[in-house]
């Protein structure tokens, strides 16, 4: 099944037998009646299992070629879910160019528990290995990274943290499905915020895991129910229904973007331009080997690395929302190091290049003049 049919089709057989259903219905049920103690028809409780969140989850393993999908409450559950994979004294190897909540989590709570970081660039994946050492367990790696929009060797990556018998998990919430796979290039796991492209309209804040290891799966399965960070069946019911439509948003996302990063990248007020499609993107030709395009995630600095200009900048956007998140229907700015990066100490941020005069720009399906034209009245 090639994957703009999977999008609608994949890992959906049988979902309504009651009634024949087009679309999963909503099971908006807690719980299921038995006929004998432990006799049900696959579901007892819904933190265990929900036949909504059942579908969404066999979607989402078959848009990642995975085996087994898991749909939790955030993408930061999923990521919590993941690190309970291990134990004090384990170490993971992590990107310097990191999405905040991500860094939080692992840096105010998980480091609590005795879990070493070691947050490096990832642009030349053979720097990984000098940091590798008997504890580290896992290699956790966003690509494209939020915001920089660097480029992570997937390939290489994998083939280092099997060499040294390590997890590697992937963010692929940038990228999505429809651009690029991390478990057919050698990862372990993949995440997504299914909040982002995956539901695609704003509605909705969801996380997912996908793995094809069945024990690596079953461990998985058991911390989610154990833990209770599961995704409801309305949200499970919104997020199918995006993935129906995800190889058509992202194609446009993709288009959009281009437009965008190459009016930006000819700007006279804008300094850089952060998109892997520019060939200037120092690693354009991974990305070409391991995307299908380029996204819709666009970055940029003015040539004056100053707060107030960039602050007035997305102030005066009109079309462009102002406000956290990304990969709706709808064209969004924000302002990394006061918003979504806020939570990592300003010296580190601007090691990786979130400087106070970063802007990143979820570009959406709008028609692209319209883009233009407000990014263009908004830098004038």
């Amino acid at each position: 099944m090639k994957f703009n049919t999977k999008t609608i089709h994949g890992g959906q057989e049988n979902i309504d037998p009651a009634y024949g259903s087009v679309m999963p219905p909503i099971y908006q049920t807690s719980t299921y009646s038995q006929s004998t103690p432990g006799g049900h028809k696959g579901f007892e409780y819904s933190r265990s299992g929900n036949p909504t969140r059942s579908a969404l989850e066999n979607s989402l393993a078959s848009i990642e070629n995975g085996k087994h999908g898991l749909a939790f409450a955030s993408g930061l559950a999923a990521i919590d879910a993941v690190l309970k994979l291990l134990k004090p004294g384990d170490e993971i190897v992590s990107t310097n160019d990191l999405y905040g909540g991500t860094y939080r989590l692992f840096t105010s709570i998980f480091q609590n528990f005795g879990i070493k970081f070691n947050f490096i660039g990832m642009n030349n994946a053979e720097e990984i290995e000098k940091h590798i050492t008997d504890n580290t367990k896992l290699i956790w790696v966003e690509t494209p990274t939020n915001p920089m929009m660097n480029i992570i060797d997937i390939e290489a990556v994998s083939k280092i943290a099997k060499k040294h018998n390590v997890l590697l998990g992937v963010d692929n919430t940038f990228a999505t499905p429809y651009l690029q796979q991390p478990l057919d290039l050698g990862a372990d796991l993949v995440m997504h915020s299914a909040t982002k492209y995956l539901g695609g309209h704003s509605d909705v804040v969801m996380g997912a895991l996908v793995v094809k290891d069945d024990a690596l799966a079953e461990k998985l399965y058991f911390i989610q129910n154990a833990s209770g960070g599961v995704a409801g069946p309305q949200d499970s019911f919104l997020v199918l229904r995006g993935i129906k439509t995800l190889h058509l948003r992202v194609q446009r996302h993709c288009e959009n973007g281009k437009a965008v990063a190459e009016f930006l990248n000819n700007h006279p007020k804008v300094d850089k331009v952060y998109w892997p499609g520019l060939e200037s993107h120092p690693n354009h030709e991974i990305a070409k080997k391991q995307m299908k395009d380029f996204g819709g995630m666009v970055s940029f600095t003015t040539k004056n690395d100053n707060l107030s200009e960039a602050v007035s900048f997305v102030e005066k956007l009109k079309v462009f929302t102002l406000a956290e998140s990304l990969g709706g229907v709808e064209s969004l700015a924000g302002h990394p190091a006061s918003m979504t990066h806020a939570s990592i100490p300003v010296e580190e941020r601007q090691k990786t290049g979130v400087l106070d005069s970063l802007i990143r720009l979820s570009v959406g399906v709008e028609d692209e003049e319209d883009l233009i034209e407000d990014l263009k009245q908004a830098l004038s």
